[in-house]
């Protein structure tokens, strides 16, 4: 995804400044605004791949930008916000968000989540081309047959299943939280009133435990989100 454009739309300029830095870091092209009407200006006269919006923004607040943005055209945006109400999460959603991510917050988790809107939305821009397979003490799982092994026995797991197993194999020994599972897995942006990714994974988990995986190998890391060893 290192052919991205992405709009940082920031007041604080220590924060867009961090942000451009770390995201030209990894590839990424960056152009920064830092207020609303300037933003929706830059967001009209130039294509982008993605936009960072925060809500707090002078002239023109992040929900407004968002709201006549939406109005001309459908660029994926990632919502940021030192303001963590339920509310304004909605909010941002039925604007026309495609994700939110309350500050502060972790640059890594960051980097997951503008990576899965941007596998969602412009996935013929990828460079490299996906491995077919993964093999891992035991588990084996073919992308292309939708089919995952483990000490040789068939999972027989469903097509979500599967795809939640293989994010969590290909990070391996991280900790993924349900906001970024819920937009690779599910690919919709996660509610905490959904329980549809913690049933697949009590699926997923209990197909692995009668095949013979150990136990603490899948595991829930409470308010974080699920890891696999």
């Amino acid at each position: 995804m290192s052919t991205a454009k992405i709009l940082i739309v920031e007041d604080d300029k220590t924060l867009s400044n961090q942000l451009a830095a770390l995201l030209t870091e990894k590839g990424f092209c960056i152009a920064q605004c830092f207020d609303g009407q300037q933003g929706l200006l830059t967001a009209y006269g130039e294509k982008f791949d993605l936009i960072l919006l925060d809500v707090l923004l002078p002239t023109l607040d992040g929900f407004s930008v968002l709201s006549r943005l939406r109005k001309k055209q459908q660029t994926p945006v990632m919502m940021l916000t030192a303001c963590g109400a339920e509310e304004e999460r909605i909010e941002g959603y039925t604007q026309g968000a495609d994700d939110y991510l309350p500050k502060p917050f972790n640059f890594k988790e960051l980097i997951l989540r503008i990576d899965a809107l941007l596998r969602r939305s412009m996935p013929g821009k990828n460079p490299q081309q996906p491995s077919l397979t993964l093999e891992q003490d035991g588990l084996m799982l073919c992308r292309s047959q939708q089919q995952a092994i483990f000490n040789d026995q068939d999972l027989g797991l469903t097509p979500i299943q599967f795809k939640l197993l293989w994010t969590l194999a290909d990070h391996r020994g991280e900790i993924l939280n349900k906001p970024y599972l819920s937009q690779v897995v599910l690919e919709r942006a996660f509610s905490r009133y959904d329980r549809s990714l913690d049933m697949h994974l009590s699926r997923v988990r209990r197909k692995l435990l009668d095949a013979g995986l150990a136990p603490e190998r899948l595991s829930t890391v409470h308010g974080k989100g699920y890891c696999l060893q």
